[in-house]
C-alpha cells in the first residue's frame, strides 16, 4: 500500500527519475534505446534462453572482490518493441526505490504490487518521456503512425496508451487477431459503444 498521494504528485515523480536516468544516459531525444540506457547506468544485459518471463532483474557476483552487478537477463524475442519494453521494465525495477523517495514514502510502506506499479509505469515514460511526448503528440495532431517513427522503440500500443495519460479527451480501442482486446478512456463516466465510424475504421483496416 501507499500513503495518501495525489495523481499529480506520482505523476511527477515518475517524470522527474526518468528525467534523471536520461541525463546520466546521456539521452536527449527519441527514440530511446533501453538496452543503450541500461548499459550506461552500469547494468548488463544478457540473453538467456530459459526465462520463463520476458526479462528479469538480478544482481550476479562480478570476479573475485569486485561484488555484484546490476543484470538484466532477457528471453530471446523476435520483436524488437518486446525486447525494448522489457528492458525498460527491468531499469524500472531498478530505479523504483527512487520514486519513492522523491515522494517522502518510506520502503517499508510499501509492497510488491507498488513496485510493480512504479516499474511499470516508468517503463512506459522511459521509452515515451512526457518531456517529448506531450509536446510531439499536438505537434501532430496525436497522429499514431508519425509518433510511432519518431518512438521507434515504443509499440504502437504503449503509444495508445500514453495518450490515456496526458489532457486531450481520447478513446483508445486496440483490436487484436479481429477481437475487441483495449478500449479505455480518460474521460470520466461510462464508456460509450463503438460508433458506427469506428466499425468501419476497423473493418477496413482488418481487410
Amino acid at each position: 500500500m501507499l500513503p495518501e498521494i495525489t495523481g499529480e504528485e506520482w505523476s511527477a515523480g515518475l517524470d522527474a527519475v526518468v528525467d534523471r536516468v536520461l541525463e546520466e544516459a546521456r539521452v536527449d531525444h527519441p527514440p530511446v534505446d533501453a538496452m543503450a540506457v541500461a548499459l550506461r547506468l552500469g547494468i548488463r544485459v544478457a540473453v538467456d534462453a530459459r526465462q520463463r518471463g520476458r526479462a528479469r532483474y538480478v544482481r550476479l557476483s562480478g570476479p573475485r572482490g569486485r561484488g555484484s552487478r546490476a543484470t538484466v537477463l532477457l528471453r530471446p524475442e523476435p520483436r524488437g518493441e518486446r525486447r525494448q519494453w522489457a528492458v525498460a521494465h527491468e531499469i524500472g525495477e531498478h530505479v523504483a526505490c527512487q520514486v519513492f523517495a522523491t515522494l517522502g514514502i518510506d520502503p517499508r510502506e510499501i509492497g510488491p504490487d507498488a513496485r510493480e506499479r512504479a516499474a511499470n509505469q516508468l517503463a512506459g515514460r522511459l521509452l515515451l518521456p512526457g518531456r517529448w511526448f506531450a509536446d510531439d503528440g499536438p505537434a501532430c495532431a496525436w497522429d499514431l503512425l508519425r509518433l510511432k517513427a519518431r518512438y521507434a522503440t515504443a509499440s504502437h500500443e504503449l503509444i495508445g496508451r500514453r495518450m490515456l495519460e496526458l489532457p486531450p479527451l481520447v478513446i483508445i480501442t486496440i483490436f487484436d487477431q479481429g477481437e475487441l482486446y483495449l478500449r479505455q478512456s480518460n474521460v470520466p463516466g461510462r464508456l460509450p459503444p463503438l460508433s458506427p465510424a469506428e466499425k468501419r475504421c476497423w473493418q477496413t483496416v482488418h481487410d
